[in-house]
């Protein structure tokens, strides 16, 4: 009997013992599926919120920025839209059967409106006609009423065209700009109309050469700016921060980085009449000398005390030669004003004197007999450009 009894107890505890371990396993077995389930809702969720947040983001409002450009206070985005209709296309046939393109703008004339652009730009063109071609499109036929090869102008009216194609430019003074200026010219470069460039003023009182066009003399009272113009922008306005028209663009030095010309606007609004009403502009001043500049080497060669002004090479004529001017003279004032340069003395020429006015040149002259340097005064009358070819 103890026997059996010792067994059933011995039995009894393995039992309990494997009933706990069971319970045990079924226990970790469960826990970890609760925690499965778990890491799954929120792995579920993060991959929701995951998924919200792609489609809140790709849902949001666009928003577009746009950045006004603004140089010395002027939107140049709005100053061009208030300027570019004044501004036309040129295209004209010469009589060789070459076309040309250039570029000009419109200006109110006391009343009558009027094309203004270079003289290169449209003469010789067939019939004195072009065809004007405005921001809208719309084109039509224009007439040269005058040119001015020594300052490179011209004006043409335009027929058919109804007044609301005409929006003038105004014109203002350019004896208030300086260099470094900012300046902004709109034309057609290569025939891309309504192009629109920046730069500044890079210089005053230069003069240019167009020899087919003014028979050896120079364009005086030129501005210089490094705003890039190209064949095509001739005729354009130069305009200033406040889209009124400094000058005229007019040329380029070949392959050169920002060297542009422009006819300055003191010489369009001088002119304009004369050309538009009577077909030619005649008042420019006549010295009759050909000179060049004067610097060290050449002062040391003549033996005279001066480095600048404008040394004469030839008299050629009339008023210099009756006024006791002759060659290896050096002009280096104008009623007092100093001349630096023979740019300085075309400019002061064109800009400042009227044919038949008198002015006194101070002129620098080797004595022969002292071996010094006389300063003498010389009136002259002046005279009156001969006719261009």
């Amino acid at each position: 009997m103890g026997e059996l009894g010792g067994h059933g107890s011995r039995y009894s505890t393995s039992f309990l013992a494997i009933v706990l371990v069971v319970g045990l396993l079924l226990g970790a077995i469960a826990a970890s599926y609760i925690a499965f389930r778990q890491i799954s809702r929120l792995d579920t969720q993060i991959t929701a919120l995951q998924n919200e947040v792609s489609r809140l983001h790709g849902n949001q409002t666009v928003i577009y920025e746009n950045n006004t450009i603004i140089q010395n206070g002027t939107a140049l985005s709005k100053l061009y839209e208030d300027v570019i209709d004044s501004v036309v296309l040129i295209t004209c046939k010469k009589s060789d059967g070459t076309v040309v393109q250039g570029s000009a703008f419109v200006y109110n004339l006391t009343g009558d409106m009027i094309v203004v652009t270079n003289n290169h730009v449209v003469s010789d063109a067939i019939d004195a006609r072009a065809i004007v071609t405005f921001s809208d499109g719309n084109s039509y036929i224009a007439t040269v009423n005058g040119t001015d090869p020594y300052a490179d102008l011209a004006a043409l009216s335009v027929a058919g065209a109804p007044e609301s194609e005409f929006k003038p430019l105004e014109i203002v003074s350019s004896s208030t700009l300086r260099v470094g200026d900012p300046s902004i010219a709109i034309g057609a470069p290569y025939g891309l109309a309504g192009t629109m460039t920046t730069g500044v003023i890079s210089s005053l009182g230069r003069t240019i050469s167009e020899e087919d066009y003014t028979g050896g003399f120079a364009i005086a009272n030129i501005i210089q700016t490094s705003t890039p113009i190209n064949p095509g922008n001739s005729g354009g306005p130069l305009l200033n921060y406040a889209g009124r028209v400094v000058g005229i663009t007019t040329a380029i030095v070949q392959d050169a980085q920002g060297l542009g010309f422009a006819v300055p606007s003191n010489t369009i609004l001088k002119e304009i009449y004369a050309l538009a009403k009577f077909g030619s502009y005649t008042d420019h001043s006549y010295l009759g000398i050909k000179g060049r500049d004067m610097n060290y080497t050449e002062s040391q060669a003549l033996g005279v005390n001066v480095t600048y002004g404008c040394l004469i090479a030839e008299v050629i004529a009339n008023p210099a030669a009756s006024a006791d001017i002759v060659k290896n003279d050096v002009i280096i004032a104008i009623d007092g004003t100093r001349i630096r340069s023979m740019d300085e003395l075309s400019s002061y020429l064109e800009e400042k004197t009227l044919p038949l006015e008198t002015v006194v040149l101070t002129i620098a002259r080797r004595n022969q007999t002292t071996q010094q340097t006389d300063m003498l005064p010389r009136p002259v009358e002046l005279g009156t450009r001969p006719p261009p070819p």
